[in-house]
C-alpha cells in the first residue's frame, strides 16, 4: 500500500522533528508551504507559438492551468519588449502540492541521466529549495514523440522553516534524494 507524502508528513515526519530537532512547540516544526514551477522560453520574444506549447507542457505536469509570464523590460539585444511573454509558471499548494513534490521525488528525479542525487548548495538561506532541471521529458505525463525542443524549468520549494537546516531535514524526511 503506498502511503500519501501528505499523509507520511502528517503522521510520520513531524513526530520525528519534532524529537530530533528539540523543538517547544508542535507549530515550530517546518511545512512544506507551496511549489513554485517556472518555465522560461527565450525564444517566445520570435515565436508565440512556444508559448502555448509551455503552458501545455506545464499543465499536464502539474495539473493546473499555468499563468504566463511577461517581460519586465526592454533589452534590445535579445529583440525584447516590455509586457512580451517570455514563460510560464504555476503555484502549486495543498493536495496537488503533495502529489507533485511525491512524483518529483519518486518518478521524475530517478529519470534523470546520470542521476547522483540533488545538491545541497541550492538552499537560499531561509529555508527554501530551488531545483533546476534540465529536461521536462523526465516527467511521465510527457510524451517524448510530441515534444518539440527540450525545455528545462526551475522548481522552488516554498518551507516555513526558518534556516538551511531545518529545510534540509525536512525535504531529507520527505525522501528528497541528497547528494551524499
Amino acid at each position: 500500500m503506498n502511503v500519501s507524502l501528505e499523509k507520511k508528513y502528517k503522521d510520520v515526519i513531524v513526530k520525528e522533528l519534532f524529537k530530533e530537532q528539540g523543538y517547544q512547540s508542535i507549530m515550530q516544526v517546518p511545512a512544506v508551504k507551496k511549489i513554485v514551477v517556472n518555465m522560461g522560453a527565450g525564444d517566445a520574444a520570435q515565436n508565440s507559438k512556444v508559448i502555448e506549447d509551455i503552458t501545455n507542457e506545464l499543465a499536464l505536469i502539474t495539473g493546473l492551468h499555468p499563468v504566463v509570464t511577461k517581460a519586465k523590460g526592454s533589452i534590445a539585444a535579445f529583440k525584447l519588449r516590455e509586457g512580451m511573454p517570455i514563460g510560464a509558471k504555476v503555484t502549486l499548494r495543498g493536495k496537488k502540492m503533495y502529489q507533485f513534490l511525491d512524483k518529483l521525488i519518486n518518478i521524475a528525479l530517478p529519470r534523470v541521466r546520470d542521476f547522483r542525487g540533488v545538491s545541497l548548495d541550492a538552499f537560499d538561506g531561509c529555508g527554501n529549495y530551488t531545483l533546476g532541471i534540465k529536461e521536462q521529458i523526465i516527467f511521465p505525463e510527457i510524451d517524448y514523440d510530441k515534444v518539440k525542443k527540450i525545455r528545462g524549468m526551475d522548481i522552488t520549494i516554498v518551507t516555513s522553516a526558518s534556516n538551511n537546516g531545518n529545510a534540509h531535514a525536512l525535504l531529507g524526511k520527505m525522501g528528497m534524494p541528497f547528494k551524499k
